[in-house]
């Protein structure tokens, strides 16, 4: 990867890497998802397309296998060690919503944590019942579920339900991750928030007292296809005062914030990545296989000051 696709600060004296205590790779398993948030990056099915990577075990596996190659701290030559040193790699799960997967997805986090990656996985929680908890704890260093309102009707506004009608309980989710940590003492529980336009007048300090999360990620909803749900500067800056309570577990992404400090990897297996505010849409790598993760990401912007700025505001690892 040539120095022109990252982003590093200029300076006439090297600096050494900032260290980070793990390197985080997103991968999107599937588009599908059983819920319609407006603010969503993509339109979403319910049902996962054929081609995507998660169907076929083997090549779910080399994938995994040329990440962790690539990526493992003890790679001197991934261009990121310029800027960054790190002492794990944690493989977080996300989607579309990745528990539509059912068994498979049981069997990409054993895959993941068979190869030496730390797993996690983003979850709406709508279907991380008990069965489900009591096998995929074990398995997970975090889980991060997506919560946006603790009232019916704004979720219901948003998009947060299934075409059923059913929503999430509140009551059974508290108790679904009380159950995780039982089963997993040493999990840690992450809660995501999108601000939009909807909720931006909301108080969840009672609900972030109620799940204690060790984290708590307060995200600007992002105009990447839809800004129907936008939120203003001042709305935005209101809600993260109102909870300044929860400011040492808090990590607050402004659009800035998110643009160019993930590494992500979509459903077919090729990185891709928000591009700098305002220009919309996203980029894409050619596939991981068979290219090669170096090829594919040599392709990629990346911004490791980015990546490493989200442990200014809390502990724990960023995803």
């Amino acid at each position: 990867m040539s120095k022109d696709n990252l982003i590093f600060p200029i300076s006439p004296v090297k600096a050494a890497p900032v260290h980070v205590d793990a390197l985080t790779i997103n991968w999107h398993v599937t588009e599908a998802c059983n819920y319609r948030c407006q603010y969503c990056y993509a339109k979403w099915t319910d049902h996962p397309c054929p081609r995507e990577l998660f169907h076929d075990r083997d090549r779910s596996q080399q994938l995994l296998a040329e990440l962790f190659r690539y990526f493992q701290p003890t790679n001197t030559s991934n261009p990121l060690r310029d800027a960054l040193s790190w002492r794990t790699l944690r493989l977080n799960l996300a989607g579309g919503e990745p528990s539509i997967l059912g068994e498979r997805l049981l069997d990409i986090t054993h895959a993941a944590k068979q190869v030496g990656f730390e797993v996690s996985l983003i979850s709406n929680a709508s279907r991380l019942t008990s069965d489900v908890i009591k096998q995929l704890a074990p398995q997970l260093t975090y889980l991060g579920v997506s919560l946006d309102s603790t009232h019916s009707g704004t979720n219901l506004a948003i998009g947060r339900l299934e075409r059923s009608g059913q929503r999430l309980s509140l009551n059974e989710l508290t108790a679904n991750l009380d159950f995780a940590r039982q089963v997993n003492p040493a999990l840690k529980i992450k809660i995501n928030t999108v601000v939009n336009a909807l909720n931006a007048g909301e108080d969840l300090s009672g609900l972030i007292t109620r799940v204690r999360p060790e984290r708590w990620k307060v995200l600007r909803m992002l105009p990447i296809v839809d800004a129907t749900l936008a939120v203003s500067d001042e709305a935005f800056a209101a809600f993260v005062e109102r909870h300044s309570a929860f400011r040492s577990i808090q990590c607050v992404e402004d659009n800035s914030d998110m643009c160019e400090s993930y590494l992500m990897v979509d459903p077919y297996g090729r990185f891709f990545q928000n591009q700098a505010a305002g220009k919309g849409s996203y980029l894409y790598s050619r596939p991981i296989l068979p290219s090669g993760a170096a090829e594919a990401f040599s392709e990629m912007r990346f911004n490791p000051a980015g990546f490493r700025s989200r442990y200014t505001t809390a502990p724990g690892e960023a995803s």
